[in-house]
């Protein structure tokens, strides 16, 4: 089966507070939910009524069983979200600290390794990865082996097709040093079409904060688009022919963790669908606010319909204030 979205990468089990504003310690009830950049992101495109296959590796474990069970109920494919052989490390699992509207720290339980960054090149569902219409990596799958070896496998095997994306999702707790994150974040940005990142992951790819000169960095690279997140400034995109800015989504942040997952489904989304680049990252920046009004990621992602109606109260608001 052809998918719309073959997304490789990161998964987990996020165990969430549902006391907010104190630290861990005083942490009384939580609750689980399915996590990790690449896994929301396919959920998310799922949300949006395409069909989409996750790449990943769990435990033999019952929190590996619940991925793929709750991948499954949310729409992803869970083909490949195989368990490792015999005594292998646990699926991981994220603790965060809730304090709103913008200190979210994060814990994550990713050791000696991952199951996720355990994947094969030998492995890969190569014929899938070529003809997805869209497919999505992340930095942290580069962080270590075999996984890197695998991710650089599968952008062989698609050889630069359309709509190759990486998003720049820079972990420092994943690398030894931002100079081996620099070097292989290079080397990637050979093989994709598409780059998504904040400044902060865009000095790590090509060594410039400055929104306008990241871009024009990467696009030297050879891609075909660009978007920086620029936080409170909102967002920009550039193609060769175009650039396109917009400001950021007024929400009442609970939890700002899955916004950029959900910024990311909502890319993916405009991108299946051919939109124009503005209405891309307009649907794209309301879909990332309603997920950081929210606690969790995965079940967070907004339908078409949501996004929609936010987008529909902002014009309204716009008219009333003139």
């Amino acid at each position: 089966m052809t998918h719309d979205l073959v997304s490789m990468g990161r998964t987990g089990v996020d165990i969430y507070p549902l006391d907010h504003g104190v630290g861990l310690e005083d942490v009384r009830t939580f609750e689980k939910f399915l996590g990790g950049s690449a896994t929301n992101v396919a959920v998310a495109t799922a949300r949006y009524g395409h069909t989409a296959a996750l790449i990943t590796r769990v435990g033999r474990d019952a929190f590996g069983r619940y991925v793929r069970q709750e991948a499954e109920r949310l729409g992803v494919d869970p083909a490949y979200i195989t368990a490792i052989e015999g005594d292998g490390p646990p699926t991981p699992v994220t603790f965060c600290e809730v304090f709103p509207p913008d200190d979210f720290p994060l814990y994550f339980y990713r050791y000696p390794i991952a199951p996720d960054l355990l994947i094969e090149a030998a492995d890969l569902p190569v014929e899938e990865i070529r003809a997805a219409r869209v497919y999505w990596s992340t930095v942290t799958g580069l962080s270590q082996e075999p996984s890197r070896t695998a991710h650089f496998a599968a952008w062989e095997a698609r050889g630069r097709r359309t709509h190759t994306v990486l998003d720049l999702d820079y972990r420092p707790m994943f690398w030894a040093h931002p100079d081996e994150a620099s070097e292989q974040v290079g080397k990637a940005l050979e093989h994709v079409t598409v780059a998504v990142g904040n400044r902060e992951e865009c000095e790590v790819a090509v060594g410039e904060t400055d929104p306008q000169r990241a871009a024009d960095a990467l696009l030297e690279r050879g891609l075909d688009l660009a978007i920086v997140k620029q936080g409170p400034k909102g967002v920009l995109a550039a193609s060769r022919d175009e650039r396109v800015e917009v400001p950021p989504f007024p929400v009442e942040v609970v939890n700002g963790l899955g916004a950029g997952d959900a910024f990311g489904g909502a890319l993916v989304h405009g991108l299946i669908e051919g939109w124009d680049l503005r209405r891309i990252l307009e649907f794209a920046n309301v879909a990332g606010a309603i997920v950081a009004s929210r606690l969790e990621c995965s079940t967070a992602m907004p339908t078409t319909g949501e996004v929609e109606s936010a987008l529909a109260s902002r014009q309204t608001d716009a008219e009333g204030a003139r």
